[in-house]
């Protein structure tokens, strides 16, 4: 009798081990706490901003890797040679039909193409303008190149007819403040140190695109954006005008095999950098999922539509991360503890019994021996019954509600106790 609890529980027991042993084959472990973003030069906007993203992940104990590169077109190529997970591109220069192993994951702010020139007393409106004419449209392997490219094409200007050079942002900016080159392009936020510096120089200026909704219907990806007179500096009026400008969106997008707990932790730190209002966002505008060319991943669709879960409300993103990644547990939990649970009940009553019936074995077997003793082995039983008893009181405790089972036990003994007594003394 001693021994039928654990006949009980230990094949349970073992069962449960066991669903969770063959359910844990389906959970998918941590990832690795790490992530590689390919930016652009050390100048430009793609590479400071990932210096933002680096700071906050940090602090979630995600180590972060900064690769620089030429830009968006050098970006993909990191991705799909696995060097980096995470990257920086400018809208455009990729689309669904030329990989399928990247995804979008979020658009994070405008980036206006600028078509600076040397002021000679005239103002140019349109690209024709700029017709034999020295231009910079950028590195090869980066997204202003890569704009710049088409823009012109669908104004006629080519190396035939015009000096299509070649240059950084910040070289192509010093050649022009030196008067080596008339003209050049850069895809770069307002922010950008270039833009300032050519915005506030006197003897630069910014073309104006008449055509700038022609442009944005053209390209999809494209819009049109307004840098009203004085925004820049109220005192110094820059610009002295309205200009009317042509804006892509710098996106972010990652390996289609990247990590979703990865991805929604950067995602949470995105919103945190670039949801505050800007020269040319509204507040809460970026990041969004609008008008990017490459198919979105399902983990960004979630997580914008949704937003963090209740879980992340309540505990550290990690934390929520882990509960999350196990909750394929609660289904073998459940379903062994349901039953589990609807037996404990009778369990527990049974072995608290077991404590008191156990002993009957011994008590029956001298009741059935009574009749047929002599003497002398009537004595020993009685001084058995008297051990027994006082190995039942050292050795079975039970709470208050069995002892009504206890007594009746030791009622049962006495009234043997009794019976042995009254043969002895007709013996």
């Amino acid at each position: 009798m001693k021994n039928k609890f654990f006949t009980i529980s230990i094949p349970i027991l073992l069962l449960i081990i066991a669903s969770f042993y063959v359910t844990s084959k389906f959970v998918k472990p941590a990832p690795k706490k790490e992530i590689t973003i390919a930016t652009g030069s050390k100048s430009g906007s793609y590479y400071k901003t990932a210096m933002l993203y680096k700071k906050l992940l940090e602090k979630e104990k995600v180590k972060v890797n900064i690769l620089t590169s030429k830009g968006s077109i050098d970006n993909i190529k990191l991705l799909n040679e696995n060097k980096a997970d995470i990257a920086f591109i400018q809208n455009g220069t990729i689309t669904t039909k030329d990989t399928d192993s990247i995804k979008s994951i979020a658009s994070v702010y405008y980036e206006p193409l600028w078509v600076f020139y040397k002021n000679e007393g005239y103002k140019i409106d349109y690209i024709i303008q700029l017709i034999t004419k020295n231009i910079s449209i950028g590195e090869i392997g980066s997204g202003t190149y890569d704009l710049a490219s088409k823009i012109l094409k669908d104004n006629g200007l080519s190396n035939e007819n015009s000096t299509i050079s070649n240059y950084s942002s910040s070289k192509a900016k010093q050649l022009l403040l030196d008067g080596k080159i008339d003209a050049m392009f850069a895809v770069t936020s307002h922010n950008s140190q270039v833009v300032k510096s050519l915005l506030a120089n006197p003897n630069i200026n910014v073309l104006n695109f008449k055509r700038a909704k022609a442009y944005s219907r053209k390209y999809s990806y494209l819009e049109s954006l307004t840098l009203y007179e004085g925004t820049l500096d109220l005192y110094k009026n820059l610009p002295d005008e309205n200009i009317n400008l042509l804006a892509t969106t710098a996106n972010l997008v990652v390996r289609s095999d990247f990590s979703q707990e990865l991805i929604r932790i950067l995602l949470k730190k995105v919103k945190e950098v670039h949801k505050q209002k800007d020269l040319f966002a509204k507040q809460g505008e970026f990041p969004n999922l609008k008008n990017m060319k490459l198919e979105l991943h399902e983990e960004a669709k979630i997580y914008f539509e949704n937003g963090d879960t209740w879980l992340e409300k309540i505990f550290p993103y990690w934390i929520a991360a882990n509960i999350d990644r196990l909750k394929i547990f609660i289904i073998p939990l459940l379903t062994l503890l349901f039953p589990l649970f609807k037996g404990v009940l009778p369990l527990y009553q049974w072995s608290m019994r077991s404590k008191i019936y156990k002993w009957y074995d011994e008590v029956k077997s001298v009741e059935i021996e009574i009749g047929y003793l002599n003497k002398e082995q009537l004595q020993t039983q009685l001084e058995k019954l008297q051990d027994l008893q006082d190995e039942i009181s050292k050795e079975t405790k039970v709470p208050l509600s069995f002892m009504g089972e206890y007594y009746n036990l030791i009622m049962h003994i006495n009234m043997l106790e009794q019976r042995i007594k009254t043969r002895l003394k007709l013996i």
